[in-house]
C-alpha cells in the first residue's frame, strides 16, 4: 500500500518511471483526446515511428542523387538489398513491381517491433483521467501488440491480394476461385476457398499481435522478477521474434500474392 501510495503522489508531476508491477492490458490505453478522437499509446509510438521511418526514406533518397554518399546510405542501402533478394525468391520477374509494397510491409512491422523494445516504453507512465477515475497508464505501447494494428495491417494484405488477382486475371476468371457451379466438388472446394481468404485476416492479425504482445507481457515480467542484466537474454530473443514475424507477415503476403496471380487450373 506503502509503494501504490508512493506513486499516486509522484504522479501528481506528471511523467515518471514505472516502479511496480504494472497491469497488463490487451488493448492500448487512452492518453489525451482530440475533440472525440482517443489518441492511445500505441498511436503516438506508431506516429513516432512513421516520422522516423519518413526521415530515413527521405536521407536516402537525398543521399542516392548525391555523388559522395555516406556510410548511412550504403548501409541502408545494403540492407534493402538484402530484403530485395529474400523476395525475389519468391516474385521472381514480379519483384520489382511488387517490392515497394512487401518491403514496405517488412521495414515497418520490424520497426514497430523493436521501438517497442526501447528503454522507456511501457515503463514510463502517465497520470490520466479515464471515465471519472485517475489511471497510470504506459506514455508509449509497442504498437504491434496493439490488435487494431495488426487487424489493419491485415485487412490491407488481403485487399490488395484480392485487387492484383482481379487485376491480372480478370474479375470472370478470378471469381471462379470461389464460386464454380461446373460440378458439387468444384463448388465445394470453391466455398473452402472463400474460407480460406476471410481466414487470413484472422490469421495475419492474431499471428503477429500474438507474438508481439506475449513477447511485452514476457519482458514486463522478467524485468520486475530478476535483475535487469539477467533479463538481457530474453531482449535479444525478442530482437529476434520481432525480426521474424516481420519477415512471416511480409513473406506470407508475397506468396499469397503470387498465388493469386497465377492462373488456376
Amino acid at each position: 500500500m506503502s509503494e501504490v501510495k508512493a506513486i499516486e503522489e509522484t504522479a501528481k508531476s506528471g511523467i515518471q518511471l514505472l516502479t511496480e508491477m504494472p497491469a497488463i492490458s490487451i488493448k492500448a490505453e487512452p492518453i489525451f483526446h482530440i475533440l472525440n478522437f482517443k489518441v492511445n499509446n500505441s498511436l503516438i509510438l506508431s506516429t513516432l515511428v512513421l516520422i522516423f521511418f519518413t526521415l530515413v526514406a527521405l536521407f536516402y533518397n537525398k543521399q542516392s542523387k548525391e555523388k559522395k554518399k555516406n556510410k548511412f546510405y550504403y548501409l541502408i542501402n545494403f540492407i534493402l538489398k538484402s530484403v530485395y533478394g529474400i523476395f525475389e525468391s519468391v516474385l521472381k520477374e514480379k519483384t520489382t513491381l511488387f517490392f515497394p509494397l512487401f518491403g514496405t510491409f517488412f521495414i515497418f512491422i520490424l520497426l514497430q517491433n523493436w521501438f517497442g523494445l526501447l528503454p522507456g516504453v511501457g515503463s514510463v507512465v502517465l497520470k490520466v483521467a479515464e471515465e471519472g477515475k485517475i489511471h497510470f497508464f504506459p506514455l508509449l505501447r509497442g504498437n504491434n501488440a496493439d490488435l487494431n494494428t495488426t487487424l489493419a495491417l491485415a485487412l490491407i494484405s488481403v485487399f490488395l491480394i484480392q485487387f492484383y488477382g482481379i487485376k491480372y486475371l480478370g474479375f470472370k476468371v478470378y471469381i471462379k476461385k470461389f464460386i464454380n457451379f461446373s460440378n458439387p466438388v468444384n463448388f465445394f472446394v470453391g466455398f473452402l476457398e472463400l474460407i480460406s481468404e476471410v481466414s487470413k485476416i484472422i490469421s495475419f492479425s492474431f499471428r503477429l499481435f500474438g507474438n508481439v504482445f506475449a513477447g511485452e507481457v514476457l519482458l514486463t515480467i522478467m524485468a520486475f522478477l530478476i535483475p535487469v542484466a539477467i533479463s538481457f537474454p530474453f531482449v535479444i530473443l525478442e530482437i529476434f521474434v520481432g525480426l521474424v514475424q516481420a519477415l512471416v507477415f511480409s513473406l506470407l503476403s508475397a506468396v499469397f500474392l503470387n498465388l493469386a496471380i497465377s492462373s488456376h487450373h
